[in-house]
């Protein structure tokens, strides 16, 4: 899986009082972010983090011995975590977070490519 970004788990870290979630937040990024977790499914989160939660389209991981929250969308197509908001506990607690991380509104529709007009075979020509 590949973490998108780290520099939210560390502005997190440095802002003051909550130095204590460096270690837990290095812990979790270092081991989603290894080449060998490749989360397929609901399932496979819940396999290598058991407190893990859904809540609408966000997926939400307690940190720190349930001191801090990591609220995240994942994206099983493209192996990719997206850190949404860091937070204590007490802020979790207030459920501001649900509308700021936009956990259930509809994901965008995916857009569409363009295809190339087909060919037109050439008169009298045969391939």
């Amino acid at each position: 899986m590949r973490v998108i970004s780290k520099a939210r788990l560390k502005q997190f870290w440095e802002s003051p009082g909550h130095e204590d979630a460096e270690g837990p937040l290095r812990a979790w990024y270092m081991h989603i972010n290894s080449k060998t977790v490749s989360w397929q499914s609901w399932g496979d989160v819940k396999a290598s983090f058991a407190s893990a939660s859904i809540v609408g389209d966000c997926t939400v991981f307690n940190i720190g011995g349930n001191k801090y929250r990591l609220i995240s969308r994942i994206r099983y197509a493209t192996q990719k975590v997206f850190v949404l908001k860091v937070m204590t506990h007490g802020e979790y607690d207030e459920d501001k977070w649900k509308d700021e991380c936009g956990c259930f509104e509809l994901p965008p529709s995916p857009k569409k490519t363009k295809t190339a007009p087909a060919k037109r075979p050439t008169k009298g020509k045969r391939p």
